[in-house]
């Protein structure tokens, strides 16, 4: 099977690449490699994925002409991640996720049209969409009050695909993500950047008196959630479908922070503040929809997840992920599995 993967040096495009070319996909892969955050994180990710069947394009998903030029007629799977991710930034720069997550995702779903053996599209919905809705979160709750621009773009994005699965029978799967941690992370979020502010002795700023809970999903169980539904296609008129993909678990931020400082031996210096406009009080995921499809089970509980992201972040922080060490082939002894 050849699958496009967009968002490639991504924290979660890169896990999926890693895993599709695991089980003997051909994927290629694509992303602007933009500075949201440190390039050489990405770059350093696409160090790993050095194998004869992966093959890289640097685009950037809102130029609708290159996104065109990626229509080979033999690919058959498509597993969009690429995004402007982040929801206190959409307060900050509101442009770059009308390009990012509008016309991105409209371009994509016109190559989708454009790829005559496609079998399914699976994209990267989010949480964020059920705004100040009471957990756990269901996939039939209303999603028409959002808290963010992020969150109204996702929305956005999954009324597109609907229209487009409509109009041209492109089947596709929307997912729903719940704060995704794990090795190889993003450093915009709380677990990584409060490691990185304990380990260098910055204060933290934590709402709330930490008292804020995210349905915190590791990255292996979400990996295992997306290749299931790429697997499974939906059928019927429309064929299409959003699913949420979480831990179905709620966990107070303030229990982030004791691990952390567990794991990396520190004290955390916290400054507490008020809750952001943009921040909701508690996620948590309804996954029975995502289960009865897949089998899919959360087997990752917090503590054993921050464990393996801490030992990964000691070794990033040391600089033992350089180039250099990448090795011919799926370079998958490069830092825990995760």
């Amino acid at each position: 099977m050849s699958i496009l993967v967009t968002g490639a040096a991504g924290f979660i495009g890169f896990h999926v690449v890693r895993a599709l070319l695991e089980r003997g996909e051909d994927v290629i892969g694509i992303d602007n490699i933009n500075t949201y955050y440190d390039p050489a994180l990405k770059q350093a990710r696409l160090d790993r994925l050095v194998h004869p069947r992966f093959r890289f394009r640097r685009v950037d998903i809102a130029e609708r002409e290159a996104v065109a030029a990626l229509a080979e007629p033999g690919l058959e799977g498509i597993v969009h991640l690429a995004a402007q991710a982040g929801v206190r930034y959409s307060m900050v720069a509101p442009f770059d996720y009308a390009a990012s997550n509008l016309v991105g995702h409209l371009a994509i779903l016109e190559l989708a049209r454009a790829l005559p053996r496609l079998r399914h599209l699976v994209y990267a919905s989010s949480s964020s969409v059920y705004g100040g809705n009471a957990p756990p979160f269901a996939e039939a709750d209303r999603v028409d009050t959002p808290l963010s621009l992020y969150a109204a773009t996702k929305r956005a994005d999954e009324m597109m695909s609907h229209a487009y699965a409509h109009l041209y029978g492109i089947a596709q799967t929307g997912l729903r993500f719940f704060t995704v941690y794990g090795p190889w992370g993003r450093p915009d979020m709380a677990y990584f950047s409060f490691a990185e502010a304990i380990l260098a002795g910055r204060p933290i700023t934590v709402y709330d008196g930490g008292r804020l809970k995210r349905d915190f999903t590791y990255i292996d169980d979400i990996v295992a959630g997306v290749l299931g539904c790429l697997d499974r296609p939906p059928g019927g008129t429309p064929p299409i479908r959003v699913l949420n993909i979480g831990n179905n678990r709620s966990e107070a931020v303030g229990d982030l922070v004791a691990l952390l400082e567990q794991g990396l031996g520190r004290r955390a210096m916290v400054v507490d503040a008020p809750r952001p406009a943009a921040d909701v009080m508690e996620t948590r995921a309804d996954v029975q929809a995502i289960a009865a499809l897949t089998g899919f089970v959360p087997a990752t509980p917090l503590a054993e997840g921050i464990a393996r992201f801490v030992a990964w972040f000691n070794d990033w922080k040391q600089g033992r992920f350089a180039a250099a060490d990448a090795v011919p082939g799926l370079s998958l002894d490069a830092g825990p599995r995760g």
